[in-house]
This record gives structure tokens, C-alpha cells and sequence, in this order.
């Protein structure tokens, strides 16, 4: 057993959006995905992604994993155009998971739970980055998903 004694099993996690009434159940997941990366965002890019993640003409989706009615994991994930297909590609941009619930399949969970909400919105795949010394959640992703060996490039404004 992992994590301080905390057990579960699959059938005990489930997987449903946030209500707007839960940012502050969020909030702390989303600052923990945020330290992980040694980064911050703003108060008003908090505001405006919850906001987003909440608007249904926006295109963007948040997914909470809970174990016993608490929220231990969190995932965003939009869809954009491609050249390539004529379905959208659904990009998973966030996975977090508290360190107490890791290695407890909540991270698998959530990313299956995007393939399943990509699948139904008629999305051709789902993508995403992680940091190439991420070697716990890379054992996971190379179990999910392949790594096409691109090299991500970036200029920041």
C-alpha cells in the first residue's frame, strides 16, 4: 500500500465535472499542478479559467476524481481544429492528483474518462504533454497513450 496507509479500490473512485460550487475544492489541486511545474498564474487567470472551465460556450472541461466524496484528483482538457482530421483533437492539458491518492489508479481514471468524453464528442485523439523528468506519470502515460517523439518549441509573450 501507498500513501500513508490511504486504500481504495477502483469501483471506489468516481469521476464527474466540478459543480461552480467546488472551487474551492479545486483550487488547491490546481495550485499543487502549478508547484509541481514551479510556476503561478495570477488571481485573475484562477478567476478566468474557472470561469472557462464553467462556460458552456467555451471549450474547455474540468473532470474531478473522487474517492469517499472528496476531491483527490483533477483534469482540463479542451478540443481544437486540426489540419490533419476532420474531428477536433482533444487536448489533455492538466492532470493532477493530490499525493496522498497517488499510485491508487485515479490518474488512469481520469485520462480514460477524457478518452471516453473525446470519443462521444467526436474528437479523432487525445494528446498531451509532461515533462520529460516526470518519470512516475511517464510509466503511466506509456501504459495509456504513445509518444510520438516531437519536441515541443515555444516563445512566450
Amino acid at each position: 500500500r501507498r500513501g500513508g496507509g490511504f486504500a481504495m479500490s477502483k469501483s471506489e473512485i468516481s469521476i464527474r465535472p466540478l459543480r461552480l460550487d467546488e472551487r474551492a475544492d479545486w483550487e488547491p489541486l490546481w495550485k499543487g499542478y502549478l508547484d509541481f511545474y514551479n510556476t503561478s498564474v495570477s488571481k485573475e487567470t484562477y478567476d478566468t479559467t474557472w470561469a472557462r472551465l464553467h462556460d458552456a460556450s467555451e471549450p474547455m472541461w474540468l473532470l474531478g476524481a473522487y474517492v469517499d466524496g472528496k476531491l483527490l484528483g483533477i483534469v482540463h482538457y479542451l478540443y481544437h481544429r486540426s489540419c490533419w482530421t476532420i474531428g477536433n483533437y482533444c487536448y489533455l492539458q492538466d492532470l493532477f492528483v493530490s499525493k496522498e491518492a497517488r499510485g491508487h489508479g485515479l490518474g488512469r481514471a481520469l485520462i480514460e474518462a477524457v478518452y471516453k468524453a473525446a470519443q462521444e464528442a467526436g474528437a479523432s485523439r487525445v494528446h498531451w504533454l509532461t515533462h520529460e523528468t516526470n518519470a512516475t506519470a511517464r510509466a503511466l502515460y506509456d501504459q495509456l497513450a504513445t509518444a510520438p517523439g516531437f519536441i515541443q518549441y515555444r516563445k512566450l509573450f
